[in-house]
């Protein structure tokens, strides 16, 4: 016969059985919930990646001017027909880059059945001779091949040759961005009108030589201080162009007397005229 003692035991131990009856309930009502959001969550994922309601209808470009949608169209991996949530956007944005003319590209969804691509294009600011003509960018990135269908009319820069240029670009990119900085400057002086650059030469040891005008006149400027050398040709010109005169060389480039310019006029037949900062000196 149990004692009262052993009673009182055995009725703690059923209700504490009981207690985790009760504890457990809530977590398995969690695990329910979770196996329901799941489930609704796959079913809602295969609707979208297989229901022809969300198939790509249209693809629209913006920003477009010098690549061609259709190239784009075919350099993209996500065509017209796939599913819109199953299409890969970072493979579409990149397999986009490849195109010359596109710097940046970002492509958005946008519902119920079409994609957004904006594009920011790059801009040609000269054409470098490397064996051929090629479009080179603000940033120095040669991009692509001249064609005639580009419509340019860019000054050239030369003095690179295209094996020079694959095999110590490290070295030739810099000669290549300051003579991107010096056609930016010339452009915002009054030189641009009155003679624009046909053409830049670069050597690295005897610096900028540049073509102008409509005649080609010669004007070696040299190394260092291209700035000042500018400014001090463009005074020249309005000098020579107040007695009517055209020159046919300017050499700015005398590393023993900076300030010293030798002119040789058109139609001189090599006859040159010298000149300093403080005016006027034959030779």
């Amino acid at each position: 016969m149990a004692s009262g003692q052993n009673r009182r035991r055995l009725d703690r131990a059923s209700t504490g059985g009981g207690s985790s009856r009760v504890a457990l309930r809530p977590i398995l009502l969690s695990l329910v919930a979770c196996a329901s959001l799941a489930a609704v969550a796959l079913g809602a994922w295969r609707f979208a990646n297989q229901n022809d309601l969300f198939a790509v209808r249209a693809v629209h470009f913006e920003g477009v001017e010098r690549a061609a949608e259709q190239e784009l169209a075919e350099l993209s991996p996500v065509k017209v027909g796939h599913n819109l949530f199953a299409a890969d956007l970072d493979k579409m944005e990149q397999a986009l880059r490849r195109a010359p003319w596109v710097k940046r590209v970002e492509v958005h969804r946008v519902l119920p059945a079409s994609l957004a691509v904006r594009v920011t294009e790059r801009e040609a600011a000269a054409l470098v001779d490397l064996g051929g003509l090629y479009l080179v960018d603000r940033d120095a990135q040669v991009f692509k091949r001249a064609a005639p269908g580009d419509g340019l009319d860019l000054p050239v820069i030369t003095g690179f040759s295209r094996e020079d240029y694959a095999k110590r670009r490290a070295d030739l990119d810099p000669l290549l961005v300051g003579a991107l900085a010096l056609l930016e400057s010339y452009a915002r002086s009054p030189m641009a009108k009155r003679a624009p650059i046909s053409e830049l030469h670069v050597d690295p040891d005897q610096g900028v030589t540049l073509y102008v005008g409509a005649e080609g006149t010669q004007v070696r400027l040299g190394i260092g201080e291209l700035p000042v050398k500018l400014d001090r040709m463009e005074k020249i010109y309005s000098a020579l162009g107040a007695e009517r005169k055209k020159p046919e060389v300017l050499l700015l480039d005398n590393r023993t007397h900076p300030t010293w310019v030798t002119v040789r006029l058109a139609g001189s037949g090599g006859a040159a005229l010298g000149r300093t900062g403080s005016g006027p000196r034959g030779h």
